[in-house]
């Protein structure tokens, strides 16, 4: 059974940038509006050259391991200067699989965003397990939007200890890279998860890690149907 999700399941708010390093990010954020959790996500990005002729397949995953129903999971794909040099334009599919719900109490309870006196950007926080067994493998992800509402910048981190204990708390720290990149952030959404447990939805919009089922589908990315291209070099307009 493959389920009709071509305006369901799709990726928003994508762009390119160049980082500090020199390497080209390709950022954005995949949403789920079925009724169903997804994991097992990857984006498949296919780089052409200036005659739309295909030059290489990229794959990269979700930084969030399931996207609950009504909830949104940030990729990053990496590609070095030689990778980039010869693309001029880029598409994007989905591949994922069907999970089962999980019980949202992984909660984070304060953050705040700041910088330090190298001008890195930084986010502090609390998360804690409201559920009744111990959760492990937490994880807080990060995506960063600027002024005109796209992606920015994504980031992850593991607190350490990565497990709480029922009604445990944890303190985490999640710097971001590319400084250039992050002069404009105007917004962040925070999303924390562990094998167990979802985050609380109504801050941050959060997702699980849990087992797969046999129903998967192999979709477009956008709204209606096809694919997206882009122009890969607006990057470099950054630097």
């Amino acid at each position: 059974m493959t389920p009709l999700v071509f305006a369901d399941v799709y990726i928003q708010n994508d762009q390119q940038y160049v980082g500090d390093d020199g390497s080209v990010h390709i950022v954005g954020e995949i949403v789920n509006n079925l009724d169903i959790p997804l994991n097992q996500i990857q984006v498949q990005i296919d780089l052409f050259d200036e005659n739309q002729q295909l030059i290489q397949q990229k794959e990269t995953r979700s930084l969030v391991n399931t996207i609950m129903p009504g909830m949104k999971g940030p990729f990053d794909l990496i590609l070095t200067d030689n990778e980039a040099k010869s693309a001029k334009s880029y598409s994007m599919e989905l591949n994922y699989q069907v999970s089962p719900p999980k019980s949202q109490v992984i909660d984070i309870t304060e953050s705040s965003l700041s910088r330090d006196n190298h001008n890195n950007l930084m986010i502090t926080g609390t998360v804690v397990n409201n559920g009744e067994i111990t959760a492990n493998m937490i994880s807080v992800i990060a995506t960063l939007y600027d002024k005109q509402g796209n992606v920015a910048a994504v980031s992850q981190v593991n607190p350490k200890p990565d497990y709480l204990r029922v009604e445990d708390s944890a303190f985490f720290l999640l710097s971001v890279p590319d400084k250039i990149q992050t002069e404009e952030i105007k917004e962040y959404v925070l999303i924390a998860e562990s094998e167990e447990y979802a985050a609380v939805p109504e801050f941050p919009i959060g997702t699980v890690i849990v087992l797969i089922l046999t129903l998967s589908a192999y979709i477009g990315i956008t709204r209606y149907s096809g694919r997206i291209i882009t122009n890969l070099f607006s990057a470099t307009n950054l630097k």
